[in-house]
């Protein structure tokens, strides 16, 4: 059976999602953050990189949220949750599936780490840090995120999913940009179809077994 090696608040929530969405049965060995959030050795013992989501299946070892999104639909998912091969709807698919953690990412997580960093600082130099860390946030990381943002919403404008008018895996691998976003990007602020597009992925039946599956979720951590 397919397991899930799932680590609390991370990306695999999205795993635990789609194969809901799918109904494929699957289990799930959890994994507790460390207090410097990284993952304990158990999880490096399933990958070097001791990251998560990573899953294992029939002897194979997937990680990478883009990969395994790509192993459940090719493997479990019977046509479904992917839009037709050669369509424009096809070419959004893999653009955003792609896109949600190669560009939609980075800033956020600048914005966590950048916000974090006074906190974590000696007390000696946290002035020094904070000013740093706010003139990255001014000049760098809050502008970038500000153009992603206006980049979602303006192609939700187009259809209420990102690949079309129908729902697909891409959406479910853009629901963490746009929750992070939501958390701490200021997506509330003048992104009404982006914020819509969140109301409708937590209503969704799949979205919520998966949050109760996965345990307590905290967006940006």
């Amino acid at each position: 059976m397919l397991t899930v090696h799932h680590l609390n608040n991370s990306r695999s929530q999205r795993v635990l999602w789609l194969l809901e969405e799918l109904g494929v049965p699957y289990e799930i060995v959890r994994y507790q953050r460390q207090s410097n959030m990284r993952g304990p050795a158990e999880l490096y013992a399933v990958h070097p990189l001791g990251k998560s989501p990573v899953i294992t299946d029939q002897g194979n070892t997937i990680a990478e949220s883009g990969a395994i999104v790509e192993y459940i639909i090719d493997n479990y998912g019977e046509g479904r949750l992917i839009p037709p091969a050669k369509t424009p709807e096809r070419l959004r698919y893999t653009y955003w599936l792609h896109y949600a953690e190669g560009s939609a990412m980075p800033p956020l997580f600048l914005k966590l780490l950048f916000t974090l960093m006074p906190k974590r600082a000696p007390a000696l130099l946290r002035p020094l840090v904070r000013k740093v860390s706010n003139q990255a946030l001014t000049s760098l990381v809050n502008p970038l995120l500000k153009q992603h943002m206006a980049f979602w919403e303006a192609e939700l404008e187009k259809s209420q999913w990102f690949a079309g008018d129908e729902f697909t895996a891409a959406d479910i691998q853009m629901s963490f940009p746009l929750e992070g976003g939501a958390a701490r990007g200021g997506l509330d602020q003048g992104h009404p179809k982006a914020m819509a597009f969140l109301d409708r992925i937590h209503a969704r039946p799949a979205y919520v077994r998966a949050l109760e599956k996965g345990g307590p979720y905290q967006v940006g951590r």
